[in-house]
């Protein structure tokens, strides 16, 4: 394993535990690794501090291990075990009524660079990293060992998360396995996962405790869910008793998924319609006071620090029509999954539509990740998903 050693000074933040170590601070290299190969990481004085996937990029190596210890099968094991007794001890893996969860959240769960969704017996696995791709089949035969009977497939997804420039000529498919059956349960309902050609992993495992707390705020309200995609949030209204249930996504194949959801569930039931039609649009020609709850959950207006200005614009614009538009008395569920706007910076931007909007609003949520999706304390980075519930006058 080639050897990197640090610049002098440079290995505070990995003596706290931080899992990345950053181009600028790398001293010098022994060889010439191979992108996604494994390299140990010394300080400047020769002092072993992690292993890791080296990479070229502003993030040259995800630590793997603070220890000096092979990556090995039985490395991934003790990992992946490790991850899958934290969803069971939060209730969200083994249960009856629910088989959609995230295994493993990257930093999260001390495998940077790796995401595993389950669905039923398949798991969706999603590399973000070269190294993770390398070790792509090493991870599937340890995962198999940990899950046993309750895996039957591995679907590989990663042809849009991995580095551009590292031409890996990379496809998706099946790495175990092969199934046409997609539907999987969260809380007792049934959804089509999308894994061959959806977005992330096939539907937004992120958002289950906070589609419950739709589901408890529904009841004979008329809900408007914007950004609609696998039509979560609007399933779960309709289940928490809404008397209408409108979607919308500017993509004709979400709108086609969200109407497959809700019949799998309410087969017949009139109470809901889809729109495909731009956001933005649909809240400028819908009538006032048409809902009294309505969802924003956007994509992320920022993929990078560049983009947060003209994101936070964006939040604001969007928040400012929904509080113009909202009937008296009405909940506003608003969500950003920017990792790049802070939590303080969103709610400014809400804090700022509302005035615009001229309306008297209460916070009566404060929203977040689920469990399943945890955060490093030391990697404080990994806490993205950031939502507010309120109560607009």
């Amino acid at each position: 394993m080639k050897k990197l050693y640090l610049n002098r000074g440079k290995d505070e933040s990995l003596r706290r535990f931080h899992p990345w170590v950053f181009s600028g601070a790398v001293g010098h290299i022994e060889g010439h690794p191979q992108e996604g190969e494994l390299v140990r990481v010394l300080t400047a004085e020769g002092e072993f501090i992690a292993v890791g996937h080296w990479q070229i990029g502003s993030i040259a190596v995800r630590v793997l291990s603070f220890e000096d210890e092979p990556i090995d099968h039985d490395f991934w094991v003790r990992r992946l075990r490790v991850a899958y007794e934290v969803r069971k001890a939060i209730g969200v893996a083994d249960c009856e009524d629910n088989d959609t969860y995230r295994l493993v959240h990257g930093e999260g769960d001390n495998l940077p660079g790796l995401v595993i969704d389950m669905y039923g017996q398949t798991a969706v696995m999603q590399a973000h990293s070269v190294g993770m791709h390398v070790s792509r089949m090493e991870i599937a035969e340890a995962l198999k060992e940990v899950m046993g009977e309750r895996l039957a497939n591995i679907y590989y997804k990663s042809e849009t998360t991995l580095p551009f420039k590292a031409e890996l000529g990379q496809e998706n498919g099946f790495i175990l396995g092969q199934t046409p059956d997609n539907v999987a349960k969260e809380n007792g309902l049934r959804f089509r996962i999308d894994w061959l050609k959806g977005q992330k992993t096939g539907f937004f495992v992120d958002q289950r405790d906070n589609r419950s707390l739709v589901e408890q705020y529904s009841k004979g309200r008329r809900v408007l869910n914007m950004f609609c995609y696998t039509g979560g949030f609007s399933v779960y209204a309709m289940r928490g008793g809404a008397d209408l249930v409108h979607s919308v996504d500017s993509s004709q194949k979400a709108v086609d998924l969200v109407n497959d959801n809700v019949e799998l569930n309410f087969p017949g039931d009139l109470r809901h319609k889809a729109f495909a039609e731009d956001a933005f649009k649909f809240l400028d020609q819908m009538e006032q006071d048409a809902y009294d709850l309505i969802i924003l959950d956007p994509p992320a207006f920022a993929k990078h620090r560049d983009a947060v200005r003209h994101a936070i614009k964006g939040y604001t614009k969007l928040n400012a029509k929904a509080f113009d538009k909202i009937r008296p008395g009405g909940i506003l569920f608003t969500f950003s999954c920017s990792q790049a706007i802070s939590k303080e910076q969103f709610r400014m931007a809400v804090f700022t539509a509302a005035t615009l909007a001229g309306r008297k609003v209460r916070i009566l949520h404060q929203l977040h990740q689920p469990a399943d999706h945890p955060v490093n304390i030391y990697h404080p980075e990994g806490e993205y998903l950031k939502g507010l519930v309120l109560f607009v006058e």
